[in-house]
């Protein structure tokens, strides 16, 4: 894909996700490497459902911001995947309802908030961990993010919302809508007895990701 097919592509992706309730306001933000050194991601405060393909932040690879407008500040720990895990191509932070809610309880498990309930939870993102809390912005969850992207392809940040990755952007916005949906279906379950999947299938469901 040319660099203007990428730009078009991410702009109709946030628009998608913000038109079906995933992001509101000018909350979230979305990132994709265009090649080893480079990668575009939403600016600052901008809305999922207004981007501008033209005004989308070029960055480097280590942050430094070439051209479009100011990159969010929350970029950081976009970098931080990125760096530690090379696989992963691009990257989506929502404030999505249910997993925000989650993120906001008592409690969880911080190497992984969701136990498994269903295959494919498993088959897309494997598992959740939970980074402590931080204020927006602060340079901490980067660190945190940092300790564990080589081994997580997403993360829940306590009190705020999750961070997804994947192979490339299409890969992150699908992993993104499952992550959300599980936690709807965590919350819709709550308080029954759920049937959860074993440890042995979970690690056959592991072994056959990409």
């Amino acid at each position: 894909m040319t660099e203007q097919e990428v730009r078009q592509q991410l702009v109709d992706l946030a628009k998608s996700m913000f038109d079906r309730g995933y992001a509101t306001g000018g909350a979230g933000n979305l990132s994709v490497k265009l090649d080893q050194k480079h990668i575009l991601a939403t600016p600052t405060g901008s809305s999922f459902g207004r981007l501008d393909p033209q005004t989308l932040s070029l960055l480097t690879i280590d942050g430094e911001h070439l051209s479009g407008d100011k990159p969010s500040k929350e970029v950081a720990f976009h970098l931080e995947v990125y760096r530690h895990r090379p696989q992963s191509n691009a990257v989506v932070h929502l404030h999505s309802t249910y997993l925000t809610a989650l993120s906001c309880l008592n409690g969880l498990d911080p190497q992984n908030v969701i136990k498994a309930f269903t295959p494919y939870y498993v088959m897309r993102v494997g598992q959740l961990p939970l980074i402590p809390y931080y204020n927006p912005g602060d340079k901490s969850i980067a660190v945190e993010v940092g300790k564990l992207a080589a081994s997580n392809a997403a993360f829940l940040l306590a009190n705020h919302g999750p961070i997804i990755s994947g192979k490339d952007i299409l890969d992150a916005v699908d992993n993104a809508e499952e992550l959300e949906e599980t936690a709807k279906l965590y919350f819709t379950l709550k308080g029954e007895y759920i049937a959860y999947i074993s440890d042995d299938n979970v690690a056959r469901l592991k072994a056959k990701k990409p």
